[in-house]
């Protein structure tokens, strides 16, 4: 194998892929809005990482046990672990952002008074 090719398959394994699933209930103005957050945030900081599955669970509402999903619209990231969860519409792409461990949390210095 030459250098080049061993070179590009294991900057392609290293590379991290996020595994993303929107659970949601039909086509309210919140699972909508969720999804559009969700596309925009993902589009910014994850181009060409990741992958959105969307499942509705009016069609498939036994598939909310497996992720254990009480509330909707959720988001879970499969990958990569550990598992995380965001409950809600994904309006602050902030919280989004630290929640999926895209963005760290930034750290306020105190200083003594």
């Amino acid at each position: 194998m030459k250098a080049a090719a061993r070179k590009k398959e294991k900057a392609d394994a290293t590379q991290k892929v996020w595994n993303l699933r929107l659970y949601v209930a039909g086509q309210t103005g919140k699972s909508i809005t969720a999804f559009a957050n969700l596309n925009t945030i993902c589009e910014q900081h994850l181009a060409g990482q990741y992958s959105i599955e969307v499942i509705d669970l009016l069609t498939n509402p036994q598939l909310a046990k497996g992720d254990q999903i009480i509330a909707i619209p959720t988001l879970v990231r499969k990958l990569p672990e550990p598992i995380k969860k965001i409950i809600g519409d994904l309006a602050d792409t902030e919280r989004v952002l630290v929640g999926l461990d895209i963005r760290p949390v930034s750290v306020v210095k105190c200083e003594p008074s």
